[in-house]
């Protein structure tokens, strides 16, 4: 008896999907397309687990749809700009290219070695010339359009990386790769106008069905639409400044008779204006701009405020005035960058009053309390009520409150009602070299001028330094000094670069005609477009997927795109993380990490180094890290066990949109189970194939068990639920192992036709493993061109019983199954349950215990 052999298998089958041309994507308008794309990657040497989760389930998607009848378009390509080539460039005398090509090189090598459908035709990576030309084409084209401009503004300052980092890119006021405390600098840069769309990007949430609710929130809360009140409250004389108003925005104006102060950013024009004549002033706004830049930075932070000696006087009683304060939690470019204080119904302004000294005065009571003795201590109170201590406004609802308010404002003419939006234009200039450059000249005459057409790509030089910080284009004089376009006299080239944001806000668009002479082939950008299926993690919910809306957008009005792409992916999924046991060495050397590879376990389950027997701490499963070096790396299990085990691990564990534990127990399970599979296929009578004329019940139960896996693994593929699929194919396979030999022609028929759909309902999630077994069964071509099964209504109309599912006496999930279905498979069915695998968190059951047609019980 053989076994399968991977490490043979995978690399011949690899050879003829190659050879036969088989995931090759050619445009026909005679089929229906299908489009799945998985985020592509950053080279940054070797691929993770996570990866190899991310494109397994991609690639299941894939090939199902193929076998389905679609033509299918799965490219891949690289992410290839950004400040760890740089840094690489610094700390290893190499240069950026040189390291980002030899990475993609091994990277790439690594993903064919998984066997992944991919058309590696349309490959490119966003650092190549030919990209990047297209690239700055479409900003000439939305520069043209309107959706770019260049202004002063001010910007998060990463002094490690010596460039501006976007709002999205600052988290807990550091920069998201260097963690170098990030300080405000007003800057001028380029910009793409985002926030002109704002509007219609938020209400466009509401179509996309098909991406998960949590993603959909996520955007939504960062576009951050909100209904309020602008208006000028006027500022008493004073010998500090000439200004006359100042024009604050708010949400709730039925506040307005508790106001106690009104402050602006340390960035408004006002506070910079007072700097050289306040004492004092200039220091407090120097320290504020060394702080978080970030909403959730400043909700964190001491609320701080200098007071500028200016007050304001209230609209509604000219009796009435405030003081100014300069303040650090406010943004300037939130509103107006000025607000007025109501301390007892906003936290900020409450903390910021107690600091100070200010008064607290009441004007929203709660229908509970009593208006005449009601009063705000530590908390403030945001709920609901009536309005109170509010002159005209007492007694009214909040709601009523604000629109009484918005009217005697906008009659006296100082404001009005506006729709305002968190979401901020993208700064897009990044101060590095390893990066897009933008197509722009800037001359002393005729301002800055748009590199002609004919003269792209603005290619990077060769020949740079990193010996010192900075980005080296600024020093590049042979590179930077150029004539104008349109003068002809001395010029120098913008020496920012493109946010590597940039580069993936529309490589989805590139991939379906990587090779056109413009950014996008309008043929093939009209047949392959939209991404019918988009996989990836949810930490990109914000920023990528926000960012590739606004582009697609803008290519559509500048002609790059149908207007039907200007929504990109009609489905999103993001997958959970994969996640390991943390190692250290127990003691004080607490702080020293291990890999998996360098502990032993015990039988007693407890854990040495293995070079030095020195005890060690297993921690919690967390996702897998350099930091802790809790990493497998996918090379080496690929080496040991093949490709196909680690794919199958991964889709079997769990959900996909759960965290899964890698366990070497589960690997060596995945790889357990293939092995019963072949020798089932090898020892299994299958007899010719000759369908008889009447089936007797063995054949029958048989069969129906075939077709109800069909139609489970079809439904579960379709709805992302690869476990459930998983759970499924166990299922088929115990049945046929259990009818491996006996009875006459129609339970031969009925054994082969199992082992066909066995091994064709494999073959997503397992593809060489699949082709073996096609092959050793004498089936005729692969198995990767064979159509997907059809399950025989007539098969599927068996009786069903529902089966609670207990799991250590307590009744946890239901079962729906066939009144007939064996044991086996309903034990694989309820331990591939939801509901089952969370109370048994990771452990295996101890016992299950099946009455069919009664009850299934698991003991944890």
């Amino acid at each position: 008896m053989s076994r399968y052999n991977a490490a043979v298998a995978e690399p011949k089958w690899q050879a003829a999907w190659e050879a036969d041309g088989t995931f090759r994507a050619e445009r026909d308008e005679t089929r229906p397309k299908y489009y799945v794309l998985e985020m592509f990657p950053y080279p940054s040497g070797r691929i993770h687990m996570g990866h190899v989760r991310n494109y397994a389930m991609g690639d299941v998607i894939a090939r199902y749809k193929r076998a389905r009848g679609f033509n299918v378009l799965h490219p891949m390509g690289w992410d290839a700009f950004g400040m760890p080539a740089e840094n690489a460039a610094m700390q290893q005398n190499v240069h950026p290219a040189e390291w980002t090509y030899a990475n993609i090189a091994a990277m790439r090598a690594d993903l064919q070695r998984m066997g992944l459908s991919l058309d590696w035709s349309r490959e490119f990576a966003t650092c190549d010339p030919e990209y990047y030309a297209q690239q700055q084409r479409l900003f000439l084209d939305m520069l043209d359009g309107g959706f770019v401009a260049r202004r002063t503004s001010v910007v998060n300052w990463d002094p490690v990386d010596q460039t501006v980092l976007a709002n999205e890119q600052v988290i807990d006021g550091k920069g998201w790769r260097s963690g170098a405390a990030v300080e405000r600098q007003e800057r001028v840069q380029w910009v793409f106008r985002i926030s002109d769309m704002a509007g219609e990007l938020l209400d466009a949430i509401e179509g996309l069905e098909h991406w998960p609710d949590k993603v959909r929130l996520m955007q939504a809360n960062w576009i951050g639409r909100s209904e309020g009140l602008q208006f000028k409250f006027r500022l008493e004389d004073s010998a500090l400044t000439d200004q006359q108003d100042l024009e604050v925005y708010t949400t709730r104006p039925d506040t307005l008779f508790g106001a106690s102060f009104a402050a602006v950013s340390p960035d408004h024009p006002l506070a910079k204006a007072l700097e050289g004549k306040v004492p004092g002033l200039s220091e407090f706004v120097a320290e504020c701009r060394r702080m978080g830049t970030s909403e959730a930075d400043l909700e964190k932070a001491e609320k701080k405020g200098f007071d500028t000696g200016l007050r304001v006087v209230h609209p509604f009683d000219e009796t009435w005035t405030m003081p100014v304060y300069v303040a650090n939690f406010i943004l300037m470019d939130y509103g107006t960058g000025a607000i007025f204080g109501c301390p007892a119904h906003d936290q900020r302004d409450l903390d910021f009053a107690r600091k100070y000294g200010l008064d607290v005065v009441p004007v929203v009571c709660p229908s509970e309390e009593n208006p005449e003795t009601f009063s705000v201590a530590d908390e403030a109170y945001t709920g609901a009520g009536r309005l109170i201590n509010s002159r005209f406004l007492d007694g009214m609802s909040i709601e009523d409150g604000k629109a009484a308010v918005a009217e005697r404002i906008e009659a006296a003419g100082i404001g009005a009602r506006r729709e305002n939006f968190r979401l901020r234009d993208w700064g897009l200039s990044r101060q590095r070299y390893w990066g897009c450059p933008i197509p722009i000249i800037h001359c002393p005459s005729c301002g800055a001028v748009p590199v002609p057409q004919d003269q792209l790509p603005v290619r990077l030089p060769d020949d740079v330094t990193f010996d010192v910080p900075g980005n080296p284009l600024d020093r590049h004089d042979a590179w930077r000094k150029v004539p104008c376009p349109s003068c002809g006299g001395a010029a120098e080239r913008e020496t920012d670069t493109m946010d590597t944001f940039v580069d993936s806000s529309w490589y989805f668009a590139r991939f379906t005609g990587p090779r056109s002479d413009t950014p996008t082939d309008a043929d093939d950008v009209a047949y392959w477009m939209n991404v019918d299926q988009y996989i990836g993690g949810v930490e990109h919910a914000i920023l990528h997927l926000l960012y590739s809306r606004f582009f697609c957008r803008a290519m559509a009005r500048t002609g790059h795109l149908p207007k039907t792409a200007e929504e990109p992916f009609d489905a999103m999924f993001t997958q959970g993380m994969v996640t390991h046991e943390t190692y250290a060495l127990a003691g004080e050397d607490s702080s020293i990490w291990l890999t998996p590879d360098e502990v032993d376990r015990a039988e007693d389950g407890n854990a040495v180094e293995r070079a030095s027997g020195r005890s060690v701490v297993i921690g919690a499963s967390t996702k897998m890290s350099k930091s802790k070096k809790n990493v497998v790396d996918p090379a080496k299990i690929i080496d040991q066990y093949g490709a196909d085990t680690a794919r199958w691990f991964m889709l079997s564990d769990s959900p996909p949109e759960r965290d899964v534990e890698w366990t070497t127990a589960g690997v060596e399970g995945a790889w357990r189970f293939l092995q019963r599979v072949w020798r089932m296929i090898e020892e299994t009578d299958l007899g010719d194939g000759a369908q008889p004329d009447i089936f007797g019940a063995d054949a029958v139960a048989l069969r129906q068990v075939t077709h109800h896996a069909i139609q489970t693994v079809t439904q579960s593929i379709e709805g992302f639920g690869f476990n459930k699929a998983v759970a499924a194919i166990y299922g088929l396979s115990n049945a046929l192992g259990k009818a491996n030999g006996g009875g006459g022609k129609d339970m031969a028929f009925a054994r082969r036709e199992a082992a066909r759909v066995l091994i064709m309902l494999m073959a997503p999630m397992v593809p060489h493993f699949a082709e073996e077994a096609w092959a050793a069964m004498h089936e005729s071509g692969m198995v990767v061109d064979a159509p997907w099964p059809v399950a025989d209504p007539a098969l599927l109309q068996v009786d069903e019983v529902v089966l609670p599912v207990q799991v250590n006496g307590k009744k946890r999930s239901e079962l729906r199954v066939a009144r007939d279905l064996g044991k086996d498979e309903i034990e694989a069915l309820a331990l591939a349950d939801d509901a089952v695998k969370k109370f048994l968190d990771g452990r295996p059951p101890k016992k299950v215990i099946v009455v069919p047609g009664r009850i299934v019980n698991v003991v944890g």
